[in-house]
Parts: C-alpha cells; sequence; structure tokens
C-alpha cells in the first residue's frame, strides 16, 4: 500500500531529474563572449559522449562529431543551472540560436539531467525516456556536453545536439 502513495511522488521526481527540449524559438542571441571560457573536459563527459555514440553506432546510426562551441554553448546552461540548483531548459532559444549564427545549426536540441553520479547512470535515464532517447538517436551530426557539479557535489548535464 505504502508502494502505491510512493509511486506518483517517484515519477514526480523521475521527470523532474532529467529533461529534453527541441522546440521552436523566439529570436534571442547569446553573448559570444560568454563562450570564450569552457572548462577542461571531464572524464564523465567523454564517457557519456563515448556511451552516446556506442549506442548510435550499435543503432546502424553515425557517431557525432563533438564540437568545441557546443561544449562552451552547454557550459552557460549547466552553470546557470548549478547556480540556481534547478535542472531546467530557462533560456533555450538563446542557445539554439546561439548555435545557429555560431556553429551552422539548421536543428538544436538537448536533453538536461541532474543527480546523477555516473555516465552510465544518466546515459541509462536518458535511454528511458522515450523523448531523450529520441535526442540520442536523432539526425544530428554533431555535439558535446557540459557536466559541472553544485556545492554539494550533485552533478548537472546539458547534452546538445545539432545538425548542420
Amino acid at each position: 500500500m505504502k508502494t502505491l502513495k510512493l509511486l506518483p511522488v517517484m515519477a514526480l521526481m523521475a521527470v523532474l531529474s532529467f529533461s529534453c527540449s527541441t522546440e521552436e524559438m523566439p529570436n534571442e542571441i547569446i553573448d559570444s563572449s560568454a563562450l570564450a571560457s569552457t572548462p577542461a573536459t571531464k572524464t564523465i563527459e567523454i564517457e557519456i559522449l563515448e556511451l552516446i555514440n556506442n549506442h548510435r553506432i550499435q543503432m546502424g546510426l553515425n557517431p557525432l562529431n563533438n564540437l568545441s562551441i557546443i561544449k562552451s554553448v552547454a557550459f552557460t546552461h549547466t552553470d546557470y543551472m548549478v547556480g540556481i540548483n534547478q535542472v531546467n531548459h530557462d533560456n533555450f532559444y538563446q542557445r539554439k540560436n546561439s548555435l545557429i549564427q555560431n556553429a551552422g545549426a539548421a536543428t538544436v536540441s538537448e536533453n538536461v539531467a541532474y543527480g546523477y553520479s555516473s555516465a552510465q547512470a544518466v546515459v541509462n535515464a536518458w535511454m528511458n525516456s522515450e523523448s531523450h532517447r529520441s535526442n540520442l538517436e536523432g539526425d544530428y551530426t554533431d555535439f558535446d556536453i557540459s557536466a559541472e557539479q553544485n556545492s554539494e557535489g550533485r552533478w548537472f548535464y546539458t547534452n546538445i545536439f545539432i545538425k548542420k
């Protein structure tokens, strides 16, 4: 009986712990000077990119190229989420427009998540969500990710996909 009462709460927590976005957007631009400072690539980020590309290859899809401009844009959002301690897609349209202008993107989507402590855990969560998996398996050419920890050590992730 207690399990049935907890099920809606657990489902809500799962929905709030990761999300994806591919919506249309108004014309907003990220200041390109904000793209200049991107932290060094972390091991967990490399592992996530490899897991996604390995999955794509197993599905018969092309592996994606990682681009530093995408990582820079992803970092601006991950840093923002850490700052407010909340996972979200705030300002997605700014990121999308920035990648259209600065990376020649025709299509942009993103997956975000928080709280997962390993690359495999966050990729598994995205794979278990139809909309996130759709981004992972989508018709894209390039991607990158930013993973940052808050003051309590909880990871926040922004994974952006583009098609040129």
